[in-house]
């Protein structure tokens, strides 16, 4: 499966801040003077030892405390596409939750002016292209999600979609259904977690009552089969996030995920990393774990990596770019068997492009187009200042 591991992706699934890593944890606790309970790397990733979602928000929150300005910000989401780049992942619609942050006093601009700087800058220096959506918390009330609205709208252009995530438990989506009403006519794109802590009817509800293009996570519609035949037929994607699965316990083991039956049964899966500090992987991590345990061929790899372009906020002339990029990758790994006495190869061809309306990644966030031979990778000014980004050639397997 080594030819996935190099291949072009793209994520969308991923909490930027459940991207800080124990050292900018560190690092920005003693910047802006922040007490915590911990004094190092290893004492930090104790801490990240958790199996309920209820556990894991308790020590996600706890770390949102050491963000404060709008660099905090910027260096948060310019390392994760650092990161994220290191897996070629080539496009990201990563999420930030406001309402963490605000609640904490922190100035609604200085998130979103933090996040959206790092994502132009980053995605030119990179090569990437992507855009940010907005979370909600659905156990924060429908007047306060109203509010982050009311905030967003100087960024109406500059914001790829809304979002719903934290404890599903008694916070069903059909709380959001006028909010995400709202979303839409913005003319935003709309996303929920449904269907991990929460039950099948879960998934249905923000299928049906918010009205979601994709569903996050969305494991358990499982356990309703006629649910599994219509999110087939309609093609709403879902992003499942497997090593954050069975961290959280909606398997007790990667062997018994669902990911591949899901594949089978027509869904549009994909594969994301969700916290990947928290949860021991980014998407690179993810394949190969859920590769391993539960057999995936490489044609189901292709199938998934496919899926993640299939289901992203895009142009259809990117999208068409990405897909060909892809199918590229495998047909160079199909001929390098052969040429090893291998199995003889097949043609291997992007596929089909849908049309796909709405705002589009690139909407003030990463505009340009990739090119794969010749994208810079040194970090900007404001990065490298930062301490936290340090040049690296990311680029190295595609010149």
């Amino acid at each position: 499966m080594s030819w996935i591991l190099s291949a072009p992706k793209a994520e969308l699934h991923v909490h930027l801040e459940g991207t800080l890593e124990p050292e900018m944890l560190l690092g920005l606790a003693a910047r802006n003077h922040v007490s915590l309970p911990y004094t190092t790397t290893d004492e930090v990733r104790a801490a990240f030892r958790f199996d309920t979602l209820p556990d894991f928000l308790e020590v996600y929150w706890a770390g949102l405390r050491v963000l404060r300005t709008s660099q905090d910000f910027y260096d948060l989401t310019y390392a994760y596409l650092v990161r994220a780049r290191q897996d070629n992942v080539l496009h990201a619609e990563p999420c930030i939750s406001p309402q963490g942050h605000t609640q904490r006093g922190i100035a609604f601009d200085a998130v979103m002016e933090g996040v959206l700087s790092a994502l132009a800058d980053g995605c030119r220096a990179l090569g990437m292209t992507g855009g940010v959506i907005l979370g909600l918390q659905r156990h924060r009330s429908e007047e306060d999600a109203f509010a982050v609205l009311e905030h967003s709208k100087p960024y109406r252009d500059k914001i790829l979609g809304l979002g719903l995530g934290g404890p599903e438990r008694d916070h069903p989506p059909t709380m959001f259904a006028r909010v995400f009403a709202a979303a839409r006519d913005l003319g935003w794109r709309t996303v929920a977690h449904a269907g991990e802590e929460g039950p099948a009817s879960y998934v249905a509800e923000a299928v049906d009552v918010l009205g979601v293009d994709r569903v996050d996570h969305g494991v358990r519609c499982e356990e309703d089969p006629a649910l599994v035949r219509r999110l087939a037929e309609r093609q709403i994607p879902l992003t499942v996030c497997p090593l954050s699965n069975v961290t959280l316990k909606v398997f007790p083991r990667m062997e018994s995920h669902n990911l591949r039956r899901l594949l089978h049964a027509g869904l549009r899966v994909t594969m994301n990393s969700d916290d990947p500090p928290y949860f021991g992987g980014y998407v690179n991590g993810n394949y190969t774990a859920a590769a391993a345990a539960l057999g995936l061929t490489p044609d189901e790899l292709f199938a998934i990596a496919r899926n993640g372009f299939l289901a992203a906020f895009i142009h259809d002339e990117l999208r068409a770019s990405y897909l060909q990029a892809l199918a590229a990758a495998r047909q160079a790994a199909l001929n390098s068997r052969v040429g090893s006495g291998g199995t003889p190869g097949v043609s291997v061809d992007a596929g089909r492009v849908e049309r796909d309306g709405g705002p589009q990644a690139g909407v003030g966030g990463c505009r340009r187009r990739i090119s794969l031979s010749s994208a810079g990778a040194e970090p900007t000014e404001r990065a490298a200042r930062s301490g936290f980004v340090q040049p690296t050639n990311l680029l190295s397997s595609f010149s």
